[in-house]
């Protein structure tokens, strides 16, 4: 589509190759690949997937680790005006079917370690037409097609269909009323929020990006594409390994890692011995406790950011150097009007805490097939995070939790909502109650409890318990904590008082 005013992703691909193309876009397996190969890439496997005679809007779901060929996805769903359903591969599989069966796409794209759930999934759906496997070599699996077909010996520049305001990317975000919700992120949204953290970490075309992060994780966009736009190096790390991290951060030169505990705390003590240089480091952005943010600055001359975003509002919205405003999560984007509500939606002083809610062109286009939903969460005109937070005078924003219907908690950097942990252990036939919270983990920053009464005459141990609730959702959704109580204090209308289970079962 030739639109005067519209800039899409593939644009940008193919400005790179004719001016820069000389530069390393992507280093992975021993092997660098430059922005002219980046492209010549993408046009293949554009005129590849073209061949399939999917329509605009069509949705390919990718349930992959990190691989090169996200990148090209980005730039062929560009080009050619598809939606890419990124799949949180940690999820079980019916998770993973829900979120299939949700945005129906008409291909499925997996690496070898999860063809066997793609092909079970292919035999459940008829709408999924083909499944493709980025790395064949390395399943047995038989019902699939090898990925590399898709690549074309035809590298001639395609003709583009996409716009900036197509529907780029859907990822599932933590359960909304009652189920994981496909938050729809444009081109624009992905565009301007990758530009926003190349220049606010200040990234050039020196500086490398190790993809420690998922691909399938806003953050992992983020700070992937904006490295790309910035026209640095991506270093594609499939899976995390404390020695091949440090490893790869001393021979690429690496500039900027994204983490997530326990990230920091793994690679420091395998760093310990001095084995390492880590001096090319520049930038660590995440999530982190000050005695280990002062840490890792100390061993690596690094600067530590901390910041605050959601899926819904295409990743960062505020950002700063950890101890710019101690437990701040930084300040205010300038792509972002934000402001902090009461109840009744009514703005709110400097200093006060309320819901942060916000507007600008970094918030979503919505969740997908949720039209109610959406109402309710625009609703005045600004995208409602469910979260509460406090601006003070200089500008910071200070998170102060959950607002108590969209109660969250954060192993690890992964969302998790109580209420559908709850849900799989009061489907245990032993479990009369249960209240499921967040308390303070030494190893993931926060972890999940839940504290239950049993019925009557039933017997249940926290091992049995937690393995149950791991053979229905997600490993990291799992309880790391379980305590056991004869009756949960209940509020005057019966239900479960959960502020005073958490006052007395925190510890």
């Amino acid at each position: 589509m030739n639109n005067l005013r519209s800039l899409t992703l593939f644009d940008i691909y193919e400005q790179h190759a004719n001016h820069s193309g000389q530069l390393t876009a992507i280093h992975a397996n021993g092997h660098d690949t430059s922005y002219a190969d980046l492209f010549e890439h993408t046009c293949r496997l554009i005129n590849g997937l073209g061949a399939l005679n999917l329509k605009p809007g069509s949705r390919i779901g990718v349930l992959s680790a990190n691989h090169p060929a996200f990148f090209h996805l980005f730039g062929a769903a560009s080009a050619l005006g598809l939606s890419l359903v990124l799949i949180n591969r940690r999820l079980s599989y019916e998770e993973i079917s829900g979120i299939v069966e949700d945005t129906t796409p008409q291909i499925l794209i997996s690496d070898s370690g999860l063809a066997d759930t793609a092909e079970k999934l292919a035999g459940r759906f008829e709408f999924l037409n083909q499944c493709f496997v980025i790395d064949p070599e390395n399943t047995t699996s038989q019902n699939y097609d090898d990925f590399s077909t898709l690549y074309k010996n035809d590298a001639s520049n395609p003709v583009p269909t996409g716009s900036g305001d197509d529907p780029f990317i859907i990822i599932h975000t933590a359960a909304v009323q009652g189920k994981p919700r496909g938050a729809i992120l444009s081109q624009e949204n992905a565009i301007l929020a990758s530009m926003q953290a190349a220049w606010t970490f200040g990234m050039d075309s020196s500086w490398a990006h190790l993809n420690i992060l998922p691909l399938f994780h806003i953050m992992g966009v983020n700070l992937g594409l904006g490295t790309l736009l910035a026209k640095g190096k991506n270093v594609i790390l499939e899976k995390f390994d404390p020695n091949l991290t440090l490893d790869l951060i001393q021979s690429q030169d690496i500039s900027i890692i994204g983490s997530f505990p326990p990230i920091l705390n793994t690679l420091m003590e395998a760093a310990q011995d001095g084995r390492f240089d880590l001096s090319s480091l520049k930038v660590a952005a995440g999530i982190e406790t000050p005695e280990v943010v002062e840490k890792w600055e100390s061993m690596t001359s690094s600067k530590f950011w901390t910041m605050y975003g959601q899926t819904e509002t295409s990743g960062l919205i505020t950002f700063s150097e950890y101890f710019a405003k101690p437990g701040s999560a930084g300040k205010l984007s300038m792509l972002a009007n934000i402001e902090i509500v009461d109840d009744f939606d009514n703005a709110l002083p400097s200093g006060s805490t309320g819901e942060i809610v916000v507007r600008g062109p970094l918030v979503f286009q919505g969740y997908w097939n949720a039209d109610d939903l959406n109402a309710h969460t625009f609703r005045e005109g600004w995208h409602h995070t469910g979260d509460l937070g406090m601006i003070d005078t200089d500008g910071f924003l200070f998170f102060k939790g959950r607002k108590a219907e969209k109660e969250l908690i954060k192993p690890g950097g992964e969302n998790v909502f109580p209420a559908e942990v709850e849900k799989v252990i009061l489907a245990h036939s032993a479990i009369k109650d249960v209240c499921v919270f967040g308390v303070p983990d030494p190893k993931f920053g926060e972890g999940i409890k839940a504290v239950c009464s049993l019925n009557e005459g039933q017997a249940l141990t926290a091992e049995a318990l937690v393995a149950f609730t791991a053979s229905k959702i997600a490993g990291y959704k799992k309880p790391r904590y379980v305590e056991f109580i004869s009756e949960l204090p209940k509020a005057d209308d019966g239900s479960i008082d959960r502020q005073a289970v958490k006052q007395q079962y925190s510890n």
